[in-house]
């Protein structure tokens, strides 16, 4: 997220983001497209310098935002290519997999409509810690060239994400033989941009496919409360399952057949199971921190390898780009596994579950009925408390909790504690509870899965108050 301060630009968990006209304006735009071009001039001062695809998503000004950090770019020199159409976030991440050096998006991804923001990519990912820190140093700096005038290559990228996802999953083989219908929500985002060629079949009823830069009232976010009409639709077509993307298409989200919403510790091992169903896969599975038990069980009993990482997908990405990783997932809706980009993409997601349910001719209630039978139950639920100020430096925040922490909790042994994105507390039984400071807003966010919402809710409460006497 963005800091409020108007030269400061800092990308968070995954890009900068800002309110418009406030955090977010075109001075904006132009400072850190000259940060980022003063970037490339210093780290490819003796090679050839990286062509750059510009592409944004279906927001308020997100196309002229776009426009504007082309023209500083190509005033610099650089080879720039700006997309035509507003263009899903993997669909730029595909375009630097193939040929393109860097990728910026323009979006705000699953914020408010009056957010917006910008997402840098390189190698078919978002692009790591290390060089956005070194293009916020260049940004902070950064004075914008002034543009030519001369014509922009503008061009039309979405064929090369519909073939991309049909060479993973042949959609028209897949959809055609559903057994049953589908509903696809994309929450008035730029999903739909590609959907009438990816989704396109009688079995899939879409919902809020619709251009709207409001995106209805609320944020284009894929959680529970923002797909009470996805679940609705979903009962009344006696859908096999629907599945909803947010505002940039990068997320996914899961609703069975019986209208129930499935928490992200509830459909990755959905994902996993039956990827693993499909070959012999040796590689690490790799999760976020607040990430559930599930996979941790599944990957135990496949006997592969399990690695968690601080929440963002960056740092899943980075270790499928330099390890063997069979599978990636993360808290906030984020899948992505072997042989596909390194990347979160929520229509490739939506497409895999489809396959699942050709192959396997089972609905999705079924299907997660034999993985809580044989792996156990799961209740995941995420609690966001205000504080009175911003907590900001993490670690220590953790290390001080971790100091006064009893040996039992809840009645079970204390096995591990994980301090790399705040404070993951572990129980014998694999229950956990995760508390991390915002670090930007004063706010802590808590997660906590156990087997039943009591305990949960339980965990949640023990957690408050181990902050309370922090």
């Amino acid at each position: 997220m963005s800091s409020h301060q108007a030269n400061h630009i800092s990308f968070g968990t995954d890009g900068f983001r800002g309110i418009i006209a406030r955090d977010f304006t075109y001075d904006v735009v132009r400072k850190t497209a000259q940060g980022m071009a003063d970037y490339i001039a210093y780290k490819y001062m003796r090679t050839e310098k990286p062509t750059v695809a510009v592409g944004y998503d279906r927001r308020f000004m997100s196309d002229r935002f776009a426009r504007t950090l082309a023209e500083v770019l190509a005033a610099n020199g650089l080879n720039v290519t700006l997309s035509s159409t507003p263009l899903p976030t993997p669909a730029v991440s595909l375009l630097t997999a193939k040929g393109y050096g860097l990728g910026v998006v323009i979006t705000a991804s699953h914020n408010r409509h009056y957010y917006n923001g910008i997402k840098v990519k390189q190698n078919g990912r978002s692009a790591p810690p290390a060089v956005t820190a070194e293009i916020e140093n260049y940004v902070a700096k950064a004075v914008p060239m002034k543009p030519s005038g001369a014509p922009l290559q503008v061009k039309d990228f979405r064929q090369a994400y519909v073939d991309y996802l049909n060479s993973k999953v042949p959609s028209a083989k897949v959809l055609n033989k559903l057994p049953g219908k589908v509903v696809v929500d994309f929450m008035h985002g730029v999903g739909a941009e590609t959907a009438g060629e990816v989704f396109n079949s009688k079995n899939v009823v879409k919902l809020r496919d619709r251009h709207d830069p409001l995106f209805g009232g609320m944020a284009p976010e894929p959680v529970e409360k923002n797909l009470q009409e996805l679940v609705e639709a979903v009962k009344k077509n006696k859908a096999m399952f629907g599945v909803a993307l947010d505002g940039d298409a990068d997320r996914f989200a899961l609703v069975s057949d019986k209208g129930q919403y499935m928490t992200p510790c509830q459909t990755g091992p959905l994902l996993l199971s039956y990827l693993l169903s499909k070959g012999a896969y040796k590689g690490k599975i790799a999760q976020a921190v607040s990430m559930g038990f599930l996979t941790k069980r599944i990957a135990r009993a496949a006997g592969l390898p399990f690695e968690e990482t601080p929440v963002g997908f960056k740092y899943l990405a980075e270790k499928m780009l330099h390890e063997d990783v069979t599978f990636a997932v993360e808290e906030s809706g984020g899948y992505a596994w072997k042989g596909n980009l390194p990347e979160r993409d929520g229509a490739l997601t939506a497409l895999f579950v489809m396959e699942m349910a050709v192959k396997t001719g089972k609905p999705v209630s079924a299907l997660y009925a034999e993985i809580e039978k044989k792996y156990g139950k799961s209740c995941f639920v995420r609690r966001d408390f205000t504080l009175e100020k911003a907590i900001p430096n993490k670690h220590s925040f953790a290390v001080k909790i971790k100091k006064k922490l009893p040996k039992i909790l809840l009645g079970r042994k204390i096995t591990e504690t994980n301090t790399i994105d705040g404070l993951k507390i572990v129980l014998d039984n694999d229950w956990w509870v995760l508390m991390r400071p915002s670090g930007t807003e004063p706010l802590l966010r808590t997660y906590a899965e156990t087997d039943s919402q009591e305990n949960t809710k339980k965990f949640l409460d023990l957690a408050f108050k181990l902050v309370e006497q922090k």
